[in-house]
């Protein structure tokens, strides 16, 4: 009720000062210990996926706290799991704002932020100033003017500072906003990163006498062959996820808004059955031992179920809460721990 109360003057406000105004607002209830009252209680919905257990499989995705500064907040909002960034190995400001749009008819945003983030040091930082000590996640990526031939070296390095703080780790190999990213998930440069990871967390694990799940997150916007090709190398390679998916350039049911002619990523309801469908194909062509995680579109319990029922052994919010406000985490976990409340 009160995010309800709270959306109209979020939403006459500039996107991202919203967004900022709203985390900002989270960190003061969480200093107070009270941030879970802007939150519903989320009941115990245990699952062990990568050899990890999760409280429940309902997560926050990557992007809505891209620096580690708002952990202990968004932790108390009842999330089996946070994953937070992209982070990349120097500060970078990110493409010039505004970048980020409000489709509000069709529960959706479109962003172009380009991994705006403080540097893989400052990330570290928070997360040992913070208190949360639940399964997180930590995404990374290549700097914008480190160029493809390297980008492995870009990753490695940020992989080796947040192994010591990470419950898993992503590579960022999908965001549309870093030009030529997505090259990235092209056969060759696919495999030469996924080996390089591979390799060092294999060295990090001897190291620190444990082993950190690996995943990869991917584009909607791959055609089969593409997907089959990252299925088989993921499991060559020995990668424990594939996240599903990040944004979509497509504007397949918003091309009507004058909004959708902004460049940038597409997130929300848009891109629900887009992802889905690339779940299902992924499910097809990996082994069981690799899990999906999945993520586009989810505004319900429905929805969630929807995703699970298609092959993913987690799933992740972000355009929703927008929309829909903190409650909503509780209400999916109570939801999938209620089937017949999830259909």
């Amino acid at each position: 009720m009160l995010y309800r109360a709270l959306r109209p003057l979020l939403f006459a406000l500039d996107p991202e000062r919203a967004h900022g105004l709203s985390l900002k607002s989270l960190d003061v209830l969480a200093r107070l210990g009270i941030a879970s009252l802007a939150a519903t209680s989320a009941p115990h919905v245990p699952v062990r996926v990568m050899g990890l257990d999760f409280p429940n499989p309902v997560g926050l995705a990557a992007g809505l706290d891209k620096n580690g500064k708002h952990i202990d907040g968004l932790g108390a909002l009842g999330f089996g799991f946070l994953e937070i960034g992209a982070v990349t190995p120097r500060p970078q400001p990110g493409n010039p704002p505004p970048r980020l749009f409000r489709l509000p008819e069709a529960e959706a945003l479109i962003n172009r932020l380009g991994f705006n983030n403080d540097g893989v040091d400052a990330l570290t930082e928070n997360i040992r100033r913070s208190r949360y000590r639940g399964i997180l996640g930590i995404n990374v990526g290549r700097n914008f003017d480190t160029p493809n031939e390297r980008a492995a070296d870009d990753y490695v390095a940020c992989l080796r500072k947040v192994y010591p703080h990470a419950t898993f780790v992503t590579a960022n190999v999908s965001s549309p906003n870093t030009t030529d990213l997505r090259a990235l998930q092209g056969q060759d440069n696919f495999d030469d990163l996924l080996a390089a990871l591979a390799t060092e967390r294999d060295a990090l694990a001897k190291r620190y006498g444990n082993r950190v799940p690996l995943a990869v997150k991917i584009a909607p916007d791959m055609n089969d062959a593409g997907i089959e090709m990252i299925a088989d190398r993921v499991a060559a390679r020995g990668i424990d996820a594939v996240i599903a998916t990040n944004t979509t350039v497509s504007r397949e049911g918003v091309g009507h808004l004058p909004v959708s002619r902004e460049r940038g990523g597409l997130s929300g309801a848009p891109l629900k059955a887009l992802a889905t469908a690339v779940v299902v194909k992924l499910r097809r062509a990996l082994p069981a031992s690799v899990a999906i995680i999945g993520v586009g579109g989810i505004a319900s319990a429905a929805d969630a179920r929807e995703k699970l029922d298609a092959g993913a052994n987690l799933v992740q919010l972000y355009t929703a809460l927008v929309y829909r406000g903190p409650r909503l985490v509780g209400e999916i976990v109570r939801g999938l721990a209620s089937p017949g409340q999830a259909r």
